[in-house]
């Protein structure tokens, strides 16, 4: 005679098998959000790679894209045949039209300069150094640096406009189609024109500064006139103003590359003119602060 099964055994068996399960299915869970996790930091890592490697890709085709026309500009010059009624026209619009903002930036900075050096002149009585100081800073970095940004913010993006609107009405496949080499006709008068000017606007430049900062230390710091000419004379050499001259010259020809690659390179209409403009602006200042270190650190 056989005994009826134990109800709670049954039971207890039971709950003990479905907890196996539940535990299972819980290992399982974690295991599968484990590898879900492991397969996003794989992809994350992944995406940042391909990132990285496109943002490299494209700046140096840009380089490239620029090296190619500095090489067509180069080309175009021989024999030596350039748009003189264009340079003329370029130079008019790029320097005599700038004077006015070139004029008030170089004066202010030769006032910033002494308002900054007034704190050890007042506290050391350094004023026999005073024209020194304001001259060499002025000469070597703060007059090309800054007289270059605005030439950039101001002529280099016009002449992306320009550029770019022109490639967008096919007024340059037009030139092409008429056989005019653009390059010679509308690239070369415009990079010897911004080289040019760019000095021009730089040496006059670094005469206003110095006038400000002169003004400046008579009136604020009672540094004589004569006091702070003599420091500046005995002091300031003529390299320190051919250093700075020089940066202008290569400034403005950087400038002049960028700001035609961007506006030839431009497409997709209306904004995509806006759009060559901002990279003209962003690209032209990140290539005087690149090349100004160059030439600082291999021309002290």
């Amino acid at each position: 005679m056989t005994c009826p099964p134990d109800d709670a055994g049954t039971k207890g068996g039971l709950g003990d098998a479905l907890g196996q399960d539940l535990d299972a299915s819980r290992r399982g869970a974690a295991s599968y959000q484990g590898s879900s996790s492991y397969e996003d930091g794989v992809g994350a890592s992944d995406n940042l790679f391909r990132r990285t490697g496109r943002v490299c890709i494209e700046v140096l085709s840009e380089l490239g894209a620029m090296a190619y026309l500095a090489g067509r500009s180069i080309a175009a010059l021989f024999p030596p045949r350039v748009e003189w009624q264009g340079l003329i026209i370029s130079m008019h619009r790029f320097g005599v039209q700038s004077m006015p903002l070139v004029i008030a930036t170089a004066f202010l900075t030769g006032v910033v300069v002494l308002l900054l050096a007034a704190v050890y002149v007042r506290a050391y009585g350094a004023t026999q150094l005073v024209g020194w100081a304001a001259g060499y800073a002025t000469f070597r970095e703060l007059g090309p640096v800054l007289i270059a940004l605005m030439f950039s913010g101001r002529v280099g993006s016009k002449n992306t406009a320009e550029l770019a609107a022109m490639k967008l009405t096919e007024q340059i496949d037009a030139l092409r189609a008429l056989a005019i080499d653009p390059y010679a006709y509308l690239v070369i008068p415009r990079l010897v024109a911004m080289a040019l000017v760019l000095f021009a606007l730089t040496l006059m430049g670094n005469l206003f500064a110095i006038v400000g900062a002169a003004t400046t230390g008579e009136l604020l710091l009672d540094v004589s006139y004569h006091t702070f000419w003599n420091s500046f004379a005995e002091n300031v050499r003529l390299a320190d103003l051919l250093h700075g001259l020089f940066k202008a010259v290569v400034f403005g020809i950087a400038i002049g590359i960028v700001s035609c690659r961007c506006g030839l390179s431009a497409r997709g209409g209306a904004t995509g003119v806006g759009r060559a403009v901002n990279r003209s602006v962003v690209s032209s200042a990140l290539a005087i602060f690149v090349l100004d270190y160059l030439i600082t650190y291999l021309l002290p």
